[in-house]
Protein backbone atom coordinates (compact mmCIF):
# COMPACT_ATOMS: atom_id res chain seq x y z
CA UNK A 1 0.00 0.00 0.00
CA UNK A 2 1.52 3.26 -0.62
CA UNK A 3 1.55 6.33 1.23
CA UNK A 4 -0.98 8.13 -1.59
CA UNK A 5 -3.38 5.60 -1.77
CA UNK A 6 -7.02 6.99 -2.25
CA UNK A 7 -8.29 3.95 -0.06
CA UNK A 8 -6.29 5.40 3.01
CA UNK A 9 -8.67 8.25 2.78
CA UNK A 10 -11.57 5.72 3.56
CA UNK A 11 -10.04 3.14 5.70
CA UNK A 12 -11.05 3.39 9.47
CA UNK A 13 -10.24 1.81 12.87
CA UNK A 14 -13.24 -0.77 13.34
CA UNK A 15 -13.18 0.20 17.05
CA UNK A 16 -13.10 3.78 17.50
CA UNK A 17 -14.02 4.45 13.30
CA UNK A 18 -11.38 7.09 13.36
CA UNK A 19 -8.38 7.47 10.84
CA UNK A 20 -5.86 4.84 10.74
CA UNK A 21 -1.88 5.87 9.64
CA UNK A 22 0.12 3.87 7.16
CA UNK A 23 3.61 2.41 8.50
CA UNK A 24 5.46 1.23 5.72
CA UNK A 25 7.69 -2.08 5.82
CA UNK A 26 10.94 -0.70 7.63
CA UNK A 27 13.42 -3.09 9.09
CA UNK A 28 12.15 -6.67 8.95
CA UNK A 29 8.45 -5.02 10.36
CA UNK A 30 5.56 -5.79 8.28
CA UNK A 31 3.21 -3.18 6.55
CA UNK A 32 0.95 -2.25 9.03
CA UNK A 33 -1.93 0.04 10.12
CA UNK A 34 -1.89 2.15 13.03
CA UNK A 35 -4.88 3.36 15.21
CA UNK A 36 -2.28 5.76 17.80
CA UNK A 37 -5.48 7.10 19.86
CA UNK A 38 -6.01 3.11 20.94
CA UNK A 39 -2.38 2.00 20.40
CA UNK A 40 -3.72 -0.75 18.09
CA UNK A 41 -2.05 -1.99 15.01
CA UNK A 42 -3.94 -3.73 11.81
CA UNK A 43 -2.07 -6.23 9.46
CA UNK A 44 -1.72 -5.58 6.17
CA UNK A 45 -1.77 -9.10 4.20
CA UNK A 46 -0.67 -9.02 0.45
CA UNK A 47 -2.20 -5.58 0.30
CA UNK A 48 -5.19 -5.95 1.84
CA UNK A 49 -5.61 -4.70 5.15
CA UNK A 50 -7.19 -6.64 8.12
CA UNK A 51 -9.56 -4.28 10.09
CA UNK A 52 -11.40 -6.96 12.15
CA UNK A 53 -11.50 -5.84 15.76
CA UNK A 54 -10.18 -9.27 16.55
CA UNK A 55 -6.85 -8.57 14.13
CA UNK A 56 -5.95 -5.82 15.80
CA UNK A 57 -3.32 -5.81 18.91
CA UNK A 58 -2.57 -3.87 21.37
CA UNK A 59 1.00 -2.48 21.42
CA UNK A 60 2.89 -1.78 24.56
CA UNK A 61 3.94 1.99 25.54
CA UNK A 62 7.68 1.94 24.52
CA UNK A 63 6.68 0.85 20.77
CA UNK A 64 3.90 3.28 20.83
CA UNK A 65 6.11 6.12 21.15
CA UNK A 66 8.53 4.49 18.42
CA UNK A 67 5.64 4.27 16.20
CA UNK A 68 4.68 8.00 16.59
CA UNK A 69 8.03 8.66 15.61
CA UNK A 70 7.70 6.57 12.49
CA UNK A 71 4.51 8.54 11.90
CA UNK A 72 5.84 12.24 12.12
CA UNK A 73 6.24 13.79 8.78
Amino acid sequence: MKPDDPLLKILACPIDKGPLHLLAEEAGQEEALYNPRLQRRYPIADGIPQLLPSSGEQVPDDEHEELLKRMAP
